[in-house]
Protein backbone atom coordinates (compact mmCIF):
# COMPACT_ATOMS: atom_id res chain seq x y z
CA UNK A 1 0.00 0.00 0.00
CA UNK A 2 1.05 3.61 -0.70
CA UNK A 3 0.40 7.14 0.76
CA UNK A 4 1.42 10.10 -1.14
CA UNK A 5 2.08 13.26 1.19
CA UNK A 6 3.30 16.39 1.17
CA UNK A 7 5.55 19.07 2.83
CA UNK A 8 5.27 21.97 4.92
CA UNK A 9 6.34 25.19 5.26
CA UNK A 10 10.06 25.47 5.62
CA UNK A 11 10.58 23.50 2.41
CA UNK A 12 10.87 26.54 0.61
CA UNK A 13 13.85 27.51 -1.83
CA UNK A 14 15.09 30.04 -4.15
CA UNK A 15 15.06 27.97 -7.20
CA UNK A 16 12.15 25.39 -6.66
CA UNK A 17 10.26 24.60 -9.41
CA UNK A 18 12.17 25.94 -12.16
CA UNK A 19 14.05 22.99 -13.64
CA UNK A 20 10.72 21.59 -13.47
CA UNK A 21 8.95 24.17 -15.29
CA UNK A 22 12.15 24.12 -17.88
CA UNK A 23 11.24 20.37 -18.60
CA UNK A 24 7.70 20.19 -18.94
CA UNK A 25 5.05 22.69 -20.33
CA UNK A 26 2.36 20.61 -17.79
CA UNK A 27 4.37 22.03 -14.99
CA UNK A 28 4.59 25.70 -16.07
CA UNK A 29 0.98 25.77 -16.61
CA UNK A 30 0.15 24.56 -13.20
CA UNK A 31 2.26 27.38 -12.40
CA UNK A 32 0.73 29.75 -14.46
CA UNK A 33 -2.51 28.55 -12.96
CA UNK A 34 -1.22 29.53 -9.60
CA UNK A 35 -0.56 33.05 -10.96
CA UNK A 36 -3.49 33.75 -12.18
CA UNK A 37 -5.64 32.77 -9.06
CA UNK A 38 -2.93 34.93 -6.87
CA UNK A 39 -2.38 37.79 -9.65
CA UNK A 40 1.24 37.52 -8.38
CA UNK A 41 3.82 36.35 -9.86
CA UNK A 42 4.75 33.93 -7.86
CA UNK A 43 6.69 31.69 -10.29
CA UNK A 44 9.29 34.25 -10.66
CA UNK A 45 9.61 34.79 -7.03
CA UNK A 46 10.30 30.95 -6.47
CA UNK A 47 12.98 30.73 -9.40
CA UNK A 48 14.42 33.64 -8.79
CA UNK A 49 13.79 34.97 -4.60
CA UNK A 50 14.67 36.86 -2.97
CA UNK A 51 14.56 34.57 -0.40
CA UNK A 52 13.28 36.82 2.90
CA UNK A 53 10.39 37.22 0.48
CA UNK A 54 9.93 34.13 -0.79
CA UNK A 55 10.26 33.00 3.32
CA UNK A 56 7.57 35.10 4.26
CA UNK A 57 4.27 33.09 5.25
CA UNK A 58 1.94 34.18 2.54
CA UNK A 59 4.40 33.74 0.19
CA UNK A 60 5.97 30.12 0.80
CA UNK A 61 2.68 28.32 2.20
CA UNK A 62 0.94 28.43 -1.95
CA UNK A 63 4.74 28.65 -3.01
CA UNK A 64 4.89 25.08 -1.80
CA UNK A 65 1.36 23.99 -2.61
CA UNK A 66 2.19 25.04 -6.04
CA UNK A 67 5.64 23.03 -6.58
CA UNK A 68 4.18 19.94 -5.16
CA UNK A 69 1.03 20.36 -6.92
CA UNK A 70 3.47 20.81 -10.68
CA UNK A 71 5.27 17.66 -9.94
CA UNK A 72 1.97 15.84 -9.77
CA UNK A 73 0.41 17.09 -12.81
CA UNK A 74 3.61 16.20 -14.45
CA UNK A 75 3.65 12.55 -13.31
CA UNK A 76 -0.77 12.71 -14.08
CA UNK A 77 -0.19 14.73 -17.73
CA UNK A 78 2.87 13.15 -18.73
CA UNK A 79 3.38 10.04 -17.12
CA UNK A 80 0.21 8.60 -16.70
CA UNK A 81 -0.18 8.41 -12.55
CA UNK A 82 -3.61 7.81 -11.40
CA UNK A 83 -3.57 8.94 -8.11
CA UNK A 84 -6.58 7.30 -7.20
CA UNK A 85 -4.99 3.80 -8.39
CA UNK A 86 -1.52 4.55 -6.96
CA UNK A 87 -2.41 5.90 -3.75
CA UNK A 88 -4.61 4.34 -0.88
CA UNK A 89 -4.41 7.41 1.65
CA UNK A 90 -2.94 10.91 1.12
CA UNK A 91 -1.49 13.68 4.03
CA UNK A 92 0.18 16.23 4.54
CA UNK A 93 2.17 18.62 7.10
CA UNK A 94 0.15 21.63 8.30
CA UNK A 95 -0.13 23.63 4.72
CA UNK A 96 0.62 20.26 3.42
CA UNK A 97 -2.55 19.02 4.07
CA UNK A 98 -4.17 21.53 1.62
CA UNK A 99 -1.82 20.61 -0.63
CA UNK A 100 -3.21 16.58 -0.15
CA UNK A 101 -6.62 17.83 -0.39
CA UNK A 102 -5.94 19.61 -3.79
CA UNK A 103 -4.18 16.53 -5.31
CA UNK A 104 -7.21 14.58 -3.95
CA UNK A 105 -9.71 16.77 -5.71
CA UNK A 106 -11.10 18.33 -2.68
CA UNK A 107 -10.40 21.35 -3.81
CA UNK A 108 -9.06 22.63 -7.48
CA UNK A 109 -5.86 23.88 -7.75
CA UNK A 110 -6.79 28.37 -8.07
CA UNK A 111 -8.91 27.69 -4.67
CA UNK A 112 -5.90 26.09 -2.70
CA UNK A 113 -3.30 28.94 -4.04
CA UNK A 114 -6.04 31.75 -2.57
CA UNK A 115 -6.62 29.86 0.73
CA UNK A 116 -3.20 29.69 1.48
CA UNK A 117 -2.29 33.00 0.76
CA UNK A 118 -5.06 34.15 3.16
CA UNK A 119 -3.96 31.65 5.55
CA UNK A 120 -0.68 32.75 5.32
CA UNK A 121 -1.20 35.99 5.65
CA UNK A 122 -3.76 35.81 9.10
CA UNK A 123 -1.31 33.44 10.32
CA UNK A 124 1.52 35.84 10.26
CA UNK A 125 -0.95 38.57 11.43
CA UNK A 126 -2.50 36.65 13.93
CA UNK A 127 0.14 37.89 16.82
CA UNK A 128 2.64 40.91 16.82
CA UNK A 129 5.97 39.96 15.78
CA UNK A 130 8.11 39.48 18.52
CA UNK A 131 5.52 37.83 21.07
CA UNK A 132 5.35 34.65 19.92
CA UNK A 133 8.35 32.20 19.13
CA UNK A 134 8.55 28.11 18.42
CA UNK A 135 11.47 25.84 19.79
CA UNK A 136 12.16 22.43 18.48
CA UNK A 137 12.84 20.32 21.59
CA UNK A 138 15.08 17.30 20.32
CA UNK A 139 15.33 14.13 22.14
CA UNK A 140 12.06 14.29 24.40
CA UNK A 141 8.95 12.23 23.05
CA UNK A 142 5.72 13.62 23.00
CA UNK A 143 4.31 13.11 27.23
CA UNK A 144 7.62 14.71 28.42
CA UNK A 145 7.26 18.01 25.77
CA UNK A 146 3.35 17.98 27.07
CA UNK A 147 4.73 18.31 31.05
CA UNK A 148 7.59 20.65 30.31
CA UNK A 149 5.06 23.14 28.19
CA UNK A 150 2.44 23.03 30.59
CA UNK A 151 5.00 24.10 33.70
CA UNK A 152 6.57 26.64 30.99
CA UNK A 153 3.28 28.63 30.48
CA UNK A 154 3.27 30.01 33.66
CA UNK A 155 -0.63 31.85 32.56
CA UNK A 156 0.69 32.63 29.09
CA UNK A 157 0.24 30.45 26.40
CA UNK A 158 2.99 27.44 25.56
CA UNK A 159 1.72 24.40 23.44
CA UNK A 160 2.99 21.59 21.76
CA UNK A 161 2.31 22.61 17.93
CA UNK A 162 4.10 19.50 15.63
CA UNK A 163 4.57 16.30 17.38
CA UNK A 164 7.18 15.39 14.01
CA UNK A 165 8.72 12.15 15.02
CA UNK A 166 10.11 10.24 17.97
CA UNK A 167 12.28 12.74 19.78
CA UNK A 168 11.29 15.83 17.67
CA UNK A 169 8.98 17.53 18.85
CA UNK A 170 8.13 21.51 18.60
CA UNK A 171 6.18 23.95 20.63
CA UNK A 172 4.63 26.83 20.18
CA UNK A 173 3.27 30.28 22.27
CA UNK A 174 4.18 33.34 24.16
CA UNK A 175 8.18 33.63 23.80
CA UNK A 176 9.47 34.00 27.06
CA UNK A 177 6.63 30.89 27.59
CA UNK A 178 8.62 29.33 25.11
CA UNK A 179 12.08 30.59 26.35
CA UNK A 180 11.44 28.93 30.03
CA UNK A 181 10.34 25.74 27.94
CA UNK A 182 13.90 25.82 26.09
CA UNK A 183 15.33 25.49 29.62
CA UNK A 184 13.23 23.18 31.16
CA UNK A 185 13.74 20.85 28.21
CA UNK A 186 17.25 20.79 28.77
CA UNK A 187 17.03 20.12 32.39
CA UNK A 188 14.12 17.11 31.46
CA UNK A 189 17.32 15.56 28.94
CA UNK A 190 16.50 17.16 25.90
CA UNK A 191 19.67 16.69 23.68
CA UNK A 192 19.08 20.16 22.15
CA UNK A 193 16.23 22.87 22.54
CA UNK A 194 16.69 25.70 20.40
CA UNK A 195 14.50 28.33 18.65
CA UNK A 196 13.19 28.16 15.19
CA UNK A 197 13.18 30.82 12.92
CA UNK A 198 9.87 31.69 12.40
CA UNK A 199 7.60 34.55 12.26
CA UNK A 200 4.99 34.00 14.14
CA UNK A 201 3.70 31.15 16.64
CA UNK A 202 1.78 28.34 14.48
CA UNK A 203 -0.27 25.99 15.52
CA UNK A 204 -1.07 27.16 19.36
CA UNK A 205 -4.03 29.06 20.57
CA UNK A 206 -2.32 32.17 19.67
CA UNK A 207 -3.28 31.46 16.24
CA UNK A 208 -7.30 31.96 16.97
CA UNK A 209 -7.96 34.93 14.77
CA UNK A 210 -6.17 33.56 11.24
CA UNK A 211 -8.71 30.17 12.32
CA UNK A 212 -11.69 32.22 12.44
CA UNK A 213 -10.58 33.75 9.10
CA UNK A 214 -9.92 30.07 7.95
CA UNK A 215 -13.58 29.57 9.23
CA UNK A 216 -15.11 32.36 7.28
CA UNK A 217 -13.13 31.40 4.04
CA UNK A 218 -13.92 27.58 4.52
CA UNK A 219 -17.34 28.49 4.30
CA UNK A 220 -17.71 29.78 1.35
CA UNK A 221 -15.36 26.51 -0.45
CA UNK A 222 -17.29 23.89 -2.00
CA UNK A 223 -15.22 20.55 -0.74
CA UNK A 224 -15.43 17.57 -2.79
CA UNK A 225 -15.33 13.77 -0.70
CA UNK A 226 -11.18 13.09 -1.73
CA UNK A 227 -10.45 10.70 -4.45
CA UNK A 228 -7.75 9.52 -1.60
CA UNK A 229 -8.96 9.00 1.76
CA UNK A 230 -7.20 11.95 3.93
CA UNK A 231 -5.19 10.96 6.91
CA UNK A 232 -5.71 14.06 8.97
CA UNK A 233 -3.64 16.34 11.03
CA UNK A 234 -5.03 17.18 14.45
CA UNK A 235 -7.04 13.43 14.60
CA UNK A 236 -3.90 11.11 13.18
CA UNK A 237 -6.84 9.17 11.34
CA UNK A 238 -9.01 9.16 8.18
CA UNK A 239 -11.66 11.50 7.44
CA UNK A 240 -13.26 11.73 3.69
CA UNK A 241 -16.39 13.27 4.74
CA UNK A 242 -16.15 17.30 3.37
CA UNK A 243 -18.25 18.74 6.39
CA UNK A 244 -15.33 16.97 8.44
CA UNK A 245 -12.90 18.05 6.65
CA UNK A 246 -13.50 21.92 6.76
CA UNK A 247 -13.76 21.65 10.48
CA UNK A 248 -10.36 19.54 10.72
CA UNK A 249 -8.90 22.32 8.49
CA UNK A 250 -9.71 25.16 10.78
CA UNK A 251 -9.20 23.44 14.04
CA UNK A 252 -5.73 22.74 12.25
CA UNK A 253 -4.91 26.47 12.87
CA UNK A 254 -4.69 26.05 16.12
CA UNK A 255 -4.19 22.30 17.05
CA UNK A 256 -1.26 20.06 17.02
CA UNK A 257 0.17 18.67 14.12
CA UNK A 258 -0.10 14.49 15.07
CA UNK A 259 2.33 13.79 11.71
CA UNK A 260 4.09 11.05 13.84
CA UNK A 261 0.96 9.20 14.78
CA UNK A 262 -0.50 9.98 11.06
CA UNK A 263 2.37 8.14 9.71
CA UNK A 264 2.39 5.10 12.30
CA UNK A 265 -1.53 4.98 11.81
CA UNK A 266 -0.76 4.96 7.96
CA UNK A 267 1.51 2.33 8.74
CA UNK A 268 -0.46 -0.09 10.49
CA UNK A 269 -3.26 0.11 8.22
CA UNK A 270 -0.68 -1.69 5.73
CA UNK A 271 1.16 1.53 3.98
CA UNK A 272 5.18 0.32 3.19
CA UNK A 273 5.77 2.81 0.67
CA UNK A 274 5.57 6.64 1.28
CA UNK A 275 6.17 9.56 -1.41
CA UNK A 276 7.19 12.69 -0.81
CA UNK A 277 6.03 14.97 -3.55
CA UNK A 278 7.89 18.78 -4.12
CA UNK A 279 10.04 18.12 -0.83
CA UNK A 280 12.50 15.76 1.01
CA UNK A 281 11.72 16.73 4.71
CA UNK A 282 9.11 14.06 5.35
CA UNK A 283 10.82 10.92 4.05
CA UNK A 284 13.43 11.05 6.89
CA UNK A 285 10.70 11.60 9.73
CA UNK A 286 8.85 8.72 8.21
CA UNK A 287 12.08 6.47 8.72
CA UNK A 288 12.00 7.31 12.38
CA UNK A 289 8.42 6.50 12.50
CA UNK A 290 8.13 3.58 10.28
CA UNK A 291 11.76 2.12 9.67
CA UNK A 292 10.24 -0.88 7.54
CA UNK A 293 8.81 1.28 5.35
CA UNK A 294 10.02 2.77 1.99
CA UNK A 295 10.16 6.54 1.00
CA UNK A 296 10.73 8.20 -2.38
CA UNK A 297 11.67 12.08 -2.46
CA UNK A 298 10.26 13.29 -6.31
CA UNK A 299 11.22 16.63 -7.14
CA UNK A 300 12.83 16.66 -10.30
CA UNK A 301 12.15 14.68 -13.58
CA UNK A 302 14.60 12.01 -12.65
CA UNK A 303 12.55 11.21 -9.77
CA UNK A 304 9.82 11.33 -11.94
CA UNK A 305 11.07 8.74 -14.21
CA UNK A 306 12.74 6.92 -11.32
CA UNK A 307 8.79 7.01 -9.25
CA UNK A 308 7.07 5.73 -12.42
CA UNK A 309 9.21 2.58 -12.73
CA UNK A 310 9.25 1.42 -9.18
CA UNK A 311 5.06 1.77 -9.17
Amino acid sequence: MRAFIFPGQGSQAVGMGRALAEASAAARALFEEVDDALGQNLTRLMAEGPEDTLTLTENAQPAIMANAMAVLRVLEREAGLDLADKAQFVAGHSLGEYTALCAAGTFDVATTARLLKLRGRSMQAAVPVGVGAMAALLGLDLAPVQEVAQEAAQGEVCAVANDNAPGQVVVSGHKDAVERAIALAKTAGAKRAMMLPVSAPFHCPLMQPAADAMAAALADVTLRPPAVMLYANVTAGPVEDPAEIRRLLVDQVTGMVRWRESVAAMAAAGVDHFVELGGKVLGPMVKRIAPDSRTSSVQSMDDIDALMKEI
